[in-house]
């Protein structure tokens, strides 16, 4: 039983060791390409009232709870939600709006883990429409880090 437990804390001492040689920082980033103009897809991202329409959180937990705050739309609105276990809790403040080009948001979930982390929106036209990319950055704590050995946050 000795052996098994040291074995056990050698183990946990190496993924330990391990875990803290993951990156500090992480991006994720998609593109796609929608058949709308820019200034609509911007109203769209803008305000967050419009987001039950197309956002995929929602989908996950039709009966979440949702509380408007700040601006109506643009810099300064803000999106504090309460949900299932999928959605867990957090908030949304949009930092930065560049009419039609980009909308900056400020997100932060409370549960199931705390973490901070910057979302940008750019729109530029393209033949199609609108070239969209969403992307979001951010710190890694050490939970981060470790999930992160089993799944990376770009497949999540």
């Amino acid at each position: 039983m000795k052996k098994v437990l040291i074995g056990l804390v050698v183990l946990l001492g190496g993924f330990s060791a391990f875990v803290t040689t993951r990156p500090d920082d992480y991006k994720v980033e998609r593109t796609a390409t929608m058949a709308a103009p820019p200034e609509l897809v911007f109203a769209q991202v803008s305000d967050f009232h419009n987001w039950a329409a197309w956002s995929p959180w929602d989908k996950l937990d039709p009966a979440m709870k949702k509380d408007f705050s700040g601006a109506d739309k643009g810099v300064g609105a803000s999106y504090h939600w309460v949900g299932n276990d999928k959605v867990g809790e957090g908030r949304m403040t949009i930092t930065d709006a560049t009419a039609s080009s980009q909308v900056g948001i400020k997100l932060e979930f409370m549960k199931p883990f705390e973490s901070t982390s910057t979302t940008t929106f750019t729109l530029a036209p393209a033949a199609e429409g609108t070239k969209f990319t969403w992307s979001m950055a951010g710190k890694n704590n050490f939970v981060s880090k470790a999930m992160g050995v089993f799944a990376s946050m770009d497949s999540m």
